[in-house]
């Protein structure tokens, strides 16, 4: 009787061993690189997500790391890694659209050294103007655009997103020779310049703008998205979109390691997709920090790249000079 408890407890430890051999429920933890600004949006949507994690997966663990660096990041990061590390980045179309026509010496990668997972989500930008022009429609715009001297904008850089969707929009109106770009660290900065008078227009995040347009320092002229805005504190703003502007959104890519396995990014990106779809996470999105789940195929994902290429290399005299 002694033997045979003695073979079945041996058993027992060796199917245990086969199992855990085997990685049926062997855990990974992911670390998630974010190389923006570690207290911006990204970061937050990251820290979130990563927290949520470990509801939706016994077998994946995502960790979020934020540090400031951008290209400089990203470039160490493809140094860094290689197929089926348990490394994720978080690539956008200031890379891939804008750096890489504007100054590609700085990139030391291509978007062939990714494979997607996914959107971590969209930002729909707008355009906010100083009070005091009583601008408060795409119509009101257009106006003012024909009779101004001087355009000026604050934008997240020189160079960003926000510029050139400021230089699509002004360009189009044919005002693109009088806009003048102002740049400032971050678009948190430059969403306050417009209401201390430094400019007479912004274009930022909506959860950036939010508190100024509360306090009535500014109005808010029209979104950079198809269509007008459906939910939130600026549901009802024009899109630029529908009067045939030029537009994109604001995107951040969670990308694995070129070659990695299919089956693992796979993994990955349903674990993005439960944690995207949690009413918590959802909520907390949308309402506080007024973002859109967005969920994105590769197609998409290209289909995007490819249409902020086209916006950069039409306006990038406008924007670079």
């Amino acid at each position: 009787m002694k033997k045979r408890v003695l073979s079945l407890s041996l058993v027992l430890v060796l199917l245990t061993a086969t199992l855990a051999g085997c990685g049926g429920k062997k855990n990974a933890t992911w670390k998630v690189t974010c190389p923006w600004a570690p207290s911006g949006v990204a970061a937050m949507v990251s820290q979130q997500a990563a927290t949520k994690s470990t509801s939706y997966s016994d077998t994946i663990t995502l960790v979020a790391e934020a540090k400031q660096g951008d290209a400089a990041t990203v470039n160490t990061w493809i140094a860094d890694t290689k197929a089926n590390d348990t490394e994720l980045v978080f690539v956008g179309e200031g890379l891939l659209s804008i750096t890489s026509i504007l100054d590609p010496a700085k990139l030391q990668f291509g978007y062939e050294d990714f494979v997607f997972v996914e959107n971590l989500y969209s930002s729909i930008f707008v355009l906010s103007a100083d009070a005091s022009l009583n601008i408060n429609s795409i119509a009101d715009l257009e106006a003012y655009a024909q009779s101004a001297d001087e355009i000026s904008v604050a934008t997240n850089g020189a160079v960003g997103s926000e510029a050139f969707l400021a230089a699509a929009l002004f360009g189009s109106m044919g005002a693109g020779d009088r806009l003048k770009l102002t740049p400032y660290q971050s678009a948190a900065e430059a969403a306050q310049a417009v209401a201390r008078g430094e400019t007479q227009f912004a274009v930022s995040h909506q959860s950036q703008i939010l508190e100024t347009w509360q306090q009535g320092g500014v109005t808010v002229v029209c979104a950079f998205d198809e269509k007008a805005i459906e939910n939130g504190p600026f549901a009802g703003v024009e899109g630029v979109g529908s009067k045939g502007y030029p537009y994109f959104r604001n995107r951040c890519f969670v990308m694995a390691r070129a070659g990695t396995d299919e089956k693992k990014v796979a993994e990955l990106k349903e674990l993005y997709g439960k944690i995207l779809a949690d009413k918590e996470v959802a909520d907390w999105l949308h309402d506080t920090m007024l973002l859109e789940v967005d969920t994105m195929s590769v197609a998409d994902v290209e289909a995007h790249i490819d249409n902020v290429k086209d916006i950069v290399n039409q306006y990038k005299d406008i924007v670079a000079g």
